[in-house]
């Protein structure tokens, strides 16, 4: 796990190319990435500069190091991530008779580059990654992103010139560039909480999506390949379901589960995983535990003392069963009020998942005690655990037979029972019947019960600002995979398509991007065993039925986990990992909210409309739950005023 960050003056007879001081500077920015060791690469004639920054989990030695050439001298590469693959590929290439001298995986890498070419080498790498690696023989620089965008990578391009680097930051050590907000990614942010990819907060400034790879050569155009198409893969799994029993799925299943989390576990420095409590971490938590054989695996959690949003003692409770080392803690709305103000230096463009805090949190926590740390993301996107899939579902149905009438009188009902009184109650119903943030939904379910169309419905699950261009003024909002009609070609079965677009946009934008920024703020590597590309692909040929069973989702994952954790541990309901950000804006964050939300501030800065977050703000304070379209509009002015 590392940072990287370069740049290729890609014309012949190109001046003013960055120098080594610029090449450092653009290094140094990543260097929470790789607290271990730097390097830099700088060939003035090829007009090439890669500069690399390391965190060092495999192969400690220097010959570990990056920028790192092939033995033939034809490829130099940087490189962040893990291959998980290594075992086959240090075997096949040394058939080939390119023994490594080494451990470390990045030597792997650029030798399989240089033995069969990036093309033939791409589906041989089992792992998490963003590289840049050049051709010296061809002058091409190749620019590439693991399959489901578990590692960050972002680049631009003007006149012959590309700049590229792990975060943002290292793009805007190069003074020479020119960095203009983009509205309509402004106000995509506004509807979503994150910036979707390809698009950033800058002009001209893109993300490369998962799957891809950006190829440049001499006096050439960029050119954008996907090697490996989530969507494609996703829609012939689904026309090709598993036709073996239900039990035979499961077995195979755990097996591939097993292996990834085996895979996963190989490292040279302390390893321990994030537990939640629930479905996904246990699950990890206990393949882990069977294969760390005589020794303890570490756990880590966190909890709140606000009642709904504390699952220390499910993960407290699972981790006893499963006797790891367990380490918790307690975090406290001072934590919070500390740690926000460090969002926009963390996440680097506007971020505002509200979760980033406690993500944040563990982070520190963890990084304490281990290195590498293995998480659940994932597996609700894969086996369909998100709540709003089940209430998406529901609506979608009722929208197809239900007049519109019924529908809007349906929805008024809804609307004018008492969401705070809901909220409370919620919280104070036993065991299974407990729901978190009860009046919240309700108020959803009665806003999305008016939609005519069922993929309006699934936007309006996920937007944050129904309508951010009243927002954001001058903006045209990037209409993206959300709007795309051939989605619901490829993927007719409503759950099917909220899956597949979670998949693609929120899970790699969103959750990844949170995990990321997070972790390697403090040198931690999270790892993600659900999305091993061997258990994606074999996850969508499983059948409906029996990812949702008898109304229970996640039903393969929950039978493979009943072996290994009493049921009564991990059947609750899903309650997410949300703080209780209605009752901070009100109370510890409340000045920290209303400077920023000045609204001579506002008008000066020029951004947003002034009026309408003042109307909102003033709404929440109120009692009236808009603390998550707020927080949007918080963490914009938090990132803009530390620019």
């Amino acid at each position: 796990m590392c940072g990287l960050t370069g740049f290729y003056w890609c014309h012949e007879r190109q001046n003013q190319l960055p120098t080594e001081h610029d090449l450092e500077n653009m290094t140094l920015s990543l260097s929470h990435r790789g607290p271990d060791d730097s390097g830099i690469f700088l060939d003035k004639k090829l007009g090439i500069g890669l500069g690399h920054r390391r965190l060092a989990i495999r192969d400690l030695s220097p010959l570990g190091a990056q920028p790192m050439r092939s033995s033939c001298g034809r490829f130099i590469i940087v490189y962040n991530g893990e291959i998980y693959s290594n075992k086959e590929l240090a075997q096949e290439l040394t058939a080939c008779g390119r023994v490594p001298k080494g451990t470390s995986d990045t030597e792997l890498i650029v030798e399989a580059f240089a033995e069969w070419g990036v093309k033939e080498a791409l589906p041989r790498l089992n792992g998490m990654f963003a590289i840049a690696a050049f051709d010296t023989n061809t002058r091409t620089l190749h620019l590439l992103r693991d399959r489901l965008g578990i590692k960050p990578l972002y680049w631009s391009y003007i006149d012959g010139k590309i700049i590229f680097g792990s975060e943002l930051k290292s793009l805007k050590a190069l003074r020479k560039w020119d960095f203009e907000i983009n509205q309509n990614s402004l106000a995509s942010f506004m509807r979503h909480n994150y910036i979707p990819a390809p698009n950033t907060i800058y002009k001209n400034i893109f993300k490369l999506e998962p799957g891809t790879r950006v190829t440049i050569s001499l006096n050439g155009e960029p050119k954008i390949t996907r090697y490996w198409d989530f969507l494609d893969i996703a829609s012939k799994g689904r026309q090709n379901l598993h036709e073996t029993s239900g039990e035979q799925i499961i077995e195979h299943l755990e097996k591939l589960l097993r292996d990834s989390v085996c895979r996963r576990m190989v490292s040279d420095v302390p390893i321990g995983a994030l537990l939640s409590g629930g479905i996904d971490s246990s699950t990890i938590s206990a393949l882990m535990a069977e294969t760390a054989e005589n020794r303890k695996i570490k756990t880590f959690s966190i909890g709140f003392q606000e009642k709904g949003y504390d699952e220390a003692p499910y993960a407290k409770a699972v981790a006893e069963h499963l006797q790891t080392e367990h380490i918790e803690l307690y975090a406290t709305p001072q934590d919070a009020i500390e740690l926000v103000e460090e969002m926009p230096i963390i996440y680097d463009e506007p971020f505002a998942d509200s979760s980033q805090i406690p993500t944040a949190l563990v982070s520190i926590l963890t990084k304490k005690h281990v290195t590498v740390v293995l998480s659940g993301d994932g597996g609700d996107e894969l086996f369909a655990g998100y709540n709003r899939y089940n209430i998406g579902y529901k609506l979608a149905t009722r929208v197809n037979s239900c007049p519109a009438i019924l529908r809007n009188v349906f929805s008024r009902c809804l609307s004018f029972l008492p969401t705070k009184l809901l909220t409370v109650a919620g919280h104070t119903m036993p065991g299974k019947l407990r729901i978190n943030q009860l009046g919240h939904k309700i108020a959803k379910v009665a806003e999305l019960s008016k939609n005519q169309d069922v993929d309006e419905i699934y936007r309006s699950m996920i937007s944050h600002w129904q309508q951010p261009e009243d927002l954001v003024p001058r903006a045209n909002e990037h209409k993206g995979i959300l709007w795309d009609k051939n989605i619901s070609t490829n993927f007719p079965n409503f759950l099917d398509r909220m899956q597949a677009l979670d998949t693609i946009t929120y899970l790699p934008d969103d959750i990844l991007t949170k995990v990321d920024r997070a972790s390697m703020a403090v040198g931690l590597e999270a790892r993600v065993p659900f999305l091993d590309h061997r258990v994606v692909e074999y996850a969508w040929r499983i059948p409906r039925e029996l990812k949702i069973n008898c109304g229970q989702s996640k039903w393969p994952l929950r039978q493979i986990l009943a072996k290994r954790i009493p049921k009564h541990l991990i059947e609750r309901p899903k309650m997410g990992f949300g703080v209780p950000l209605d009752d901070w804006l009100r109370g510890p964050l409340k000045n920290w909210g209303y400077d920023l939300l000045d609204k001579q501030k506002l008008i000066n800065d020029g951004f947003l409309n002034a009026d309408l977050v003042r109307k909102q703000w003033q709404l929440h304070q109120r009692g009236e739950n808009l603390a998550y379209p707020l927080w949007n509009v918080l963490m914009f002015q938090s990132w803009l005023d530390n620019q």
